[in-house]
């Protein structure tokens, strides 16, 4: 840097040397989850770019993408691969499947392409209880099998394998952390994974999402699933004043009553969403992430477990495919939106800016709009149908009480959804031919904190099915969600 003992006194050596070896250790301790459930997905190569210059030195994905996987090559970027769960079956089933599924999917990338593959993640949440036991007796046996594939492959000192679970296979008999120990109906089956885990050196891997304890119980005290200290519990002296600290440690007690208390574990997702929901916002969101980044960089731990977190944040974009099963927000959990732009000011740590960097070179379409023909009327019976028809493959989800664009009028949610489904369809003129109702303007109709988006541009198919590749969504559910802000708008 330039930088000689005749400008700097010994002491300012000394200073710059600890202030890059904090940077470092923070740039080791945070990773990000890429996931890739998005109608225009940005170019491999744009998102590792934007890995790169926002510092993030760890990337865990949800499948084995080679596009994804050979735009990481030479990157210097540790993976964390991803084994979707509707593959389980195949590889527990056989050995012969996981040997070629780790050649394709490992082997290869780490020896021809240069990407440094630290994981496997056998799974995805495999026991969430809404899954009803589908993957109860495939995933042990698939982990062993990729584990043993790993081997025969010479990768096991360097790949590790783990499973993603939910917080949902643990909990407290006390409300407390101490009172932890992992689910009943799964608890031999959990005791039998971490020993294996903790045999092959794996990490026990938890996604862990305060958000929700706000979503599903709205008397949840909001300031405890924060990091500012505003709410605490008592512990057996244990004080814990936010609700990430208590759920990691109830897993640590869990591992801990089970004989296995020194199991390294990853937080592999956490994060905050900013829509789709009352409490899922910009504010919460950089309020959450920030106070997480500043709990990285402190590297105190949990009252459990002192030192540094070994975390991934959720996520890196936002994905506009993704299934709103769990609710609107599911496709908002970005810290960038779908196009690469940063949604709030958050600094990483990371980079000399102190704060996120957008995705470079991204292209969009024209800077034009579908809306509601201000010559058509409310009362058209055309109305309700198309509305309907566009959010069965738009993405509606900002529409909902308490998200971004719910206070719009009647008018202003028709045009939202006529804009989304012509956005998505790449601005085909067609997509803006709903009977006497919708015209095309140059003039951008966002207003507050509802943004009507210009798609950017990709080699994606538009969701009208013209030609393969198109995406599929599932209509029944857009539409009685659509029929609801309808109903409420007009």
């Amino acid at each position: 840097m330039g930088l000689t003992m005749d400008v700097f006194s010994r002491g300012h050596v000394v200073a710059l040397c600890w202030l890059c070896v904090e940077l470092v250790a923070l740039v080791n301790g945070i990773g990000v989850n890429w996931g890739t459930q998005a109608t225009h997905p940005l170019p491999a190569s744009t998102v590792v770019r934007m890995l790169k210059d926002n510092g993030f030195q760890k990337v865990k994905l949800f499948d084995a993408d080679s596009s994804s996987l050979k735009a990481l090559g030479n990157s210097g970027i540790q993976v964390m691969v991803g084994i979707p769960n509707d593959m389980l079956a195949t590889l527990a089933s056989s050995v012969e499947a996981a040997e070629k599924w780790v050649s394709q999917n490992v082997s290869t990338h780490v020896s021809s392409n240069g990407v440094d593959i630290r994981y496997v993640a056998v799974g995805n949440e495999p026991f969430l209880t809404t899954l009803n036991g589908s993957f109860l007796g495939t995933t042990l046996p698939a982990l062993q099998n990729i584990q043993s594939a790993i081997i025969k492959a010479g990768l096991s000192t360097r790949v590790k394998v783990t499973v993603p679970l939910n917080a949902d296979v643990y909990s407290s008999s006390t409300s407390l952390p101490s009172g932890g120990d992992f689910r009943p109906d799964i608890h031999d089956l959990m005791l039998s994974i971490v020993k294996f885990l903790s045999d092959n050196g794996g990490p026990f891997t938890v996604n862990i999402y305060p958000f929700i304890s706000l979503y599903i119980d709205p008397n949840f005290p909001a300031g405890y699933a924060f990091f500012d200290g505003n709410s605490s519990i008592n512990d057996g002296g244990a004080i814990y004043t936010n609700v990430f600290d208590a759920n990691h440690d109830t897993l640590l007690w869990a591992l801990q009553k089970n004989g296995y208390g020194n199991l390294s574990i990853i937080v592999g997702e956490i994060g905050w969403p900013t829509d789709g929901d009352k409490n899922a916002n910009l504010n919460y969101a950089q309020q959450f992430n920030q106070g997480f980044m500043n709990k990285i960089a402190a590297g105190k731990g949990t009252p459990l477990r002192a030192g540094p977190l070994d975390a991934f944040l959720f996520s890196l974009i936002d994905e506009d495919a993704k299934s709103i099963a769990p609710g609107n927000f599911e496709r908002h959990w970005g810290l960038f939106y779908f196009d690469g732009q940063p949604k709030y000011a958050l600094n990483l740590g990371t980079s000399s800016s102190n704060s996120l960097v957008a995705a470079r070179n991204v292209r969009y379409l024209a800077q034009q709009w579908c809306v509601m023909s201000s010559s058509a009327s409310l009362d058209d019976p055309q109305v309700a149908p198309s509305v309907s028809y566009a959010c069965s493959f738009a993405d509606c989800t900002c529409l909902g009480y308490g998200s971004s664009c719910g206070n719009l009028d009647a008018r202003g949610n028709i045009s939202y959804a006529f804009n989304d489904y012509y956005q998505q369809n790449n601005q085909l003129q067609s997509a803006c031919q709903f009977p006497n109702l919708s015209v095309i303007t140059n003039n951008d109709p966002s207003t507050g904190t509802c943004k009507y988006r210009i798609m950017i541009q990709t080699d994606t198919k538009s969701a009208l099915g013209l030609g393969a590749g198109a995406v599929s969504f599932r209509p029944l559910t857009r539409v009685l969600f659509i029929f609801m802000f309808l109903a409420t708008a007009l």
